[in-house]
């Protein structure tokens, strides 16, 4: 299953993204924010749905929460540890996307401090992922205003966003834009991008900027011994995603990137759906809490997709696009949350509020906060880069935040019962 997402990610989902962003224009941090993060966090919407109208349990809830602290922190040793390429990141990105983040903790906080859910509340979860995507459309605008209001005191910043913008401009900037003010790249609607601006691709994850060239076939095989190896054990699952999904990279299919990306999504929350279950019959049967499954082997396994796009694009250099990914897929989860709530309060059980054990949740949404003010603090201590050192310091704190969550659950820090899965 692991094996399966990879293939996914690397073959079709992320080439459609890019495609995507190309054609509308977005920098890495937008496309990372919106389209990366919807697409490898379906899973975890499957799972809030499941939680609210299958198991009428707080798995759903309990996972998100737990899947947060592992995109934020576990994700991001991933990238440190796994990538060879030290990445650049760009401040404005980074602090808007952990600044919409700390609402959506904030606001859910408040929703299960009382164990009901409304209507009203979980609109209100809406409502804050429809600002942050206003926002968005508007990015490079609020950027500029920024920097220019800001900029005796973000001598800094601009240092790292410069020495980004050199080594690897994004889609639709410029490469003789200034430090302090890079060129805007869309038009007064704030989505769409000048024709002059992206009729060339400046940073590619997969060659898609030479477009006169058609990518080689699926069925190639490597010429490393070990990748041919892998390769062979790999070729039922290519020989399956070939049948099923339009290859946007090839010519011929170009042109139906939409219809890659959405079915690619689709296989991601298929195969997380069966490595979660296989995960979920392993917790009943050794008898594990429902919470503590939900904030260890479902969060990671439902955070599959984002570990493995992360990583990816970390790999390529493209820090500002794995930054967003990481805390813009926490932002829709706070969504998949406002969803099912909304949908059931609002027009399936309009009579009463939905229940929620919110006892362990509130110390994770807690924690989740102070994982937020981290990242920010680490990366900002660290230069504004993405290497080894930062990678091992969050892993040590994500380590230490599960032992913690995993303590409380089990009651054996503070006073909180359990419940085991099956019971």
């Amino acid at each position: 299953m692991f094996l399966a997402v990879s293939i996914v990610c690397d073959d079709y989902f992320l080439p459609s993204l890019e495609i995507i962003s190309e054609c509308l224009g977005l920098s890495q941090d937008v496309a990372g924010a919106t389209f990366m993060a919807a697409g490898s966090s379906a899973p975890e919407l499957v799972t809030a749905f499941l939680g609210v109208f299958v198991t009428k349990g707080d798995i759903g809830v309990s996972t998100i929460l737990g899947s947060a602290i592992y995109n934020l922190l576990g994700i991001s040793a991933a990238c440190g540890l796994f990538s060879s390429v030290v990445s650049r990141l760009s401040c404005w990105p980074l602090f808007r996307d952990c600044l919409a983040y700390t609402l959506c903790v904030a606001a859910v906080l408040a929703m299960i401090s009382d164990n009901i859910i409304y209507w009203y509340e979980s609109a209100s979860l809406l409502l804050i992922y429809g600002c942050y995507i206003l926002v968005l459309c508007f990015d490079i605008k609020i950027n500029q205003y920024l920097m220019k209001k800001f900029s005796p005191c973000c001598m800094r910043f601009t240092k790292a966003m410069e020495e980004n913008a050199e080594q690897q401009p994004l889609v639709g900037w410029r490469e003789e834009s200034g430090p302090l003010i890079c060129q805007q790249s869309r038009t007064d609607s704030g989505i769409f991008q000048d024709e002059l601006d992206y009729s060339q691709l400046s940073t590619s994850l997969h060659g898609l900027d030479k477009i006169s060239e058609d990518h080689p076939s699926v069925f190639t095989m490597p010429e490393a011994d070990m990748k041919r190896i892998l390769w062979v054990l790999s070729l039922p699952i290519i020989t399956l995603l070939y049948l099923t999904i339009p290859d946007c990279r090839r010519q011929f299919w170009r042109n139906w990137f939409m219809v890659t990306f959405l079915i690619s999504a689709a296989w991601i929350s298929a195969i997380t759906y069966v490595l979660v279950w296989m995960i979920t019959i392993a917790g009943e049967t050794l008898g594990i809490p429902e919470s503590v499954m939900g904030l260890t082997l479902l969060a990671a396994g439902t955070s599959v997709p984002d570990t493995v796009a992360s990583v990816l694009v970390a790999r390529k250099g493209n820090g500002d696009m794995a930054m967003s990914n990481i805390v813009g897929s926490n932002v829709f989860d706070m969504l998949c949350l406002g969803i099912p709530w909304f949908i059931k309060t609002a027009f399936i059980n309009t009579s009463g509020p939905i229940e929620v054990n919110s006892s362990g949740l509130t110390y994770t949404a807690i924690s989740l906060v102070c994982s937020v003010v981290f990242i920010f603090l680490a990366v900002h201590l660290n230069g504004w880069k993405i290497d080894k050192k930062l990678g091992a310091i969050c892993l040590v704190l994500y380590l230490v935040f599960t032992t913690l969550s995993i303590l409380y659950e089990l009651g054996i820090i503070g006073n909180n019962p359990t419940r085991v899965c099956g019971n």
